[in-house]
């Protein structure tokens, strides 16, 4: 297991995600539209999205997750309601991480927030899942193919949806949602 450093783009936001390997995540790319909009929201499309619309993601708990440097500087982002919050630093709009909310040991970091260079393929190991494929953007370069994933579903697979709410359940008799460098200990997010 390594720890990788996690900095935004101009490096006001600094933090570090413990114990990471291919067994304590999941390394996932999703292409639904939701994804798709929050990169184009916060004007960072052209290198948080591959060339098929779809965002690099790396699924681990809360309490892997420590922010060292530049927590004022973290916001959210709902895209409905009853929406997911997407994390995002406000000094460069560096996309951060998503999550349900401060209850569940769950938080998908975003590939741009991560600092781990060319160690990153070692350490988080091959993606592992291909979700929401019908999302997928046609590129006019049609040479170009998507990225190759263990498994690959037009929606998001029942077997991964299983994996995870097992994987919740457990996170959460064991506390790992806490700490959380993103909501206040009364649940509340760090910054509005």
């Amino acid at each position: 297991m390594a720890d990788i450093a996690l900095e935004c783009s101009c490096g006001k936001v600094k933090g570090v995600a413990r114990n990471i390997s291919p067994t304590t995540g999941r390394r996932v790319i999703c292409y639904c539209g939701d994804c798709q909009n929050f990169a184009k929201k916060i004007g960072r499309a052209d290198d948080v999205l591959n060339t098929h619309g779809g965002t690099d993601i790396f699924q681990i708990t809360p309490s892997q997750v420590e922010i060292t440097q530049g927590q004022d500087q973290l916001r959210y982002l709902k895209l409905s309601e009853k929406g997911i919050y997407r994390w995002y630093t406000n000094c460069c709009q560096t996309p951060a991480g998503n999550m349900v909310g401060p209850k569940l040991p769950f938080i998908g970091i975003v590939h741009n927030f991560m600092a781990c260079g060319d160690d990153c393929e070692k350490i988080l190991g091959p993606v592992r899942y291909s979700v929401m494929e019908q999302g997928a953007i046609k590129p006019q370069d049609t040479t170009k193919s998507m990225p190759s994933a263990e498994k690959s579903a037009g929606k998001f697979p029942i077997g991964l949806m299983i994996k995870i709410f097992a994987r919740l359940f457990i996170d959460k008799i064991q506390s790992k949602n806490r700490p959380n460098a993103f909501f206040k200990s009364d649940g509340t997010p760090v910054s509005e």
